[in-house]
């Protein structure tokens, strides 16, 4: 399976926030989002990656995306995580049931039990405006291949 392609429609997902509470499709509709798929908090790609994209999260925001972290790590991991990196990305499980989000959008890796490394940015259309999927879950992707994908965008 791979990573949806831009034009798909966003699928319906549910993801638990760390207030206890759902986060689902209906959150980004009529947004711009970047949607961070990682593999596993406190890994040490995962926070390299983490931290670039909060360093850029206020140059993202000036073009109307933001940014939501997804991992299949629980809500408490995820709270712990980045408290520790001190970002401010909003961390979204994929806990239970496990990995549900990340199959929707292409990038479950089953033997594992852990998300792909992904890019996705929707559209305010509801579709997905670019994706990538990395070969392997240590392959840290340049922040500028989203710079690069927002410009080509035309936000």
């Amino acid at each position: 399976m791979a990573v949806l392609p831009a034009g798909s429609a966003v699928p319906r997902f549910t993801l638990g926030t760390a207030e206890g509470g759902k986060f689902t499709q209906d959150a980004i509709a009529g947004e711009r989002t970047l949607l961070v798929f990682y593999p596993a908090a406190f890994s040490p790609v995962c926070t390299d990656q983490l931290q670039l994209l909060d360093e850029v999260s206020d140059d993202l925001a000036a073009k109307g995306v933001s940014i939501v972290a997804v991992s299949c790590d629980a809500s408490p991991s995820q709270v712990a995580f980045a408290e520790k990196l001190g970002v401010g990305i909003r961390q979204l499980s994929d806990f239970e049931p496990k990995g549900d989000a990340s199959r929707a959008f292409g990038v479950y890796f089953t033997p594992a039990g852990i998300s792909t490394r992904a890019l996705v940015i929707t559209a305010d259309d509801g579709t997905i405006a670019w994706s990538w999927e990395g070969e392997h879950p240590g392959v840290l992707p340049p922040v500028s291949l989203i710079l690069d994908a927002i410009a080509e965008l035309g936000w």
